[in-house]
């Protein structure tokens, strides 16, 4: 006998941190479910994980390396790429993920209520997971160009909490859509291309002027991957103004993401 939806929840309400916490046994198996999914059937399985951040890396730096000096500001530039290509690649497959993840789990939202941030946050989680089997590849280049760890590692779970909240607000928003509007779907393939070129990925921002750096924050990777470049190879630190801006606009985005999350929560099923 399947389930019914029992409870509903509170229109326009906060995120109620101690029912998803009551839920966490349930985010643990969507978590592992999607993990499984995502490499079920795959010859080479988690090596996915490392091979297209990896590829696009060794891509990038063949184009540019007659520029490499002047875009690293010194730094090996397939070191500099990879750095950059970490969180990026984090926050691009977070943007898919998180996109289809309702309109993916229909069935289940229709029979019984729990709260639905459960699947969005189980979505990313192999999207955490491919970030921690693609960081030991940067660990192995540093070793191979002799780069040492500074004491700025300390700083880098920070921007990648930075990372998770950026990607955890845009896709509060874009999974809300895509359940409303399913053409949704094709517009994320164009936001993640215009989104690379907005980010400095194969360039540093660091030599931009003093305002333009800090109006740059306005995409809270320019602060994630300036950041992760900084704590890894101790290039030059970004501009503090940056940092906040980043922060600034990436709590924007979670904040506006969860309160239009809430609002239109409660008729997920009913559309679907």
């Amino acid at each position: 006998m399947s389930s019914v939806i029992h409870r509903a929840p509170q229109e326009g309400a906060l995120l109620n941190l101690r029912e998803l916490w009551t839920y966490r046994d349930l985010l643990w198996f969507l978590s592992l479910r999607d993990i499984k999914t995502q490499y079920r059937q795959m010859v080479l399985g988690f090596a996915w994980a490392i091979i297209p951040p990896f590829l696009t890396m060794a891509i990038l730096s063949l184009l540019f390396s007659h520029l490499s000096s002047v875009l690293s500001n010194g730094a090996p530039y397939p070191l500099f790429v990879y750095a950059a290509i970490l969180p990026w690649t984090f926050f691009a497959n977070s943007l898919f993920h998180s996109t289809h993840c309702y309109v993916a789990n229909a069935d289940l939202i229709k029979k019984v209520y729990f709260p639905r941030l459960v699947i969005l946050l189980s979505s990313m989680a192999s999207d955490v997971m491919d970030f921690v089997l693609a960081f030991p590849v940067f660990l192995g280049m540093m070793i191979y160009f002799r780069v040492p760890l500074t004491g700025n590692i300390f700083w880098l779970p920070f921007f990648f909490l930075l990372a998770f909240l950026t990607a955890l607000g845009v896709g509060l928003w874009l999974s809300t859509l895509n359940v409303k509007y399913r053409d949704m779907s094709c517009a994320i393939p164009f936001l993640s291309q215009f989104w690379f070129l907005a980010t400095p990925v194969i360039y540093s921002s660091n030599g931009l002027s003093k305002p333009w750096s800090i109006l740059y924050g306005l995409n809270p990777l320019a602060g994630v991957i300036e950041g992760f470049r900084w704590a890894l190879l101790g290039t030059s630190a970004p501009p503090l103004g940056l940092l906040i801006v980043s922060l600034s606009s990436a709590l924007l985005l979670l904040t506006t993401g969860v309160f239009y999350f809430r609002r239109n929560e409660q008729t997920f099923a009913d559309v679907l």
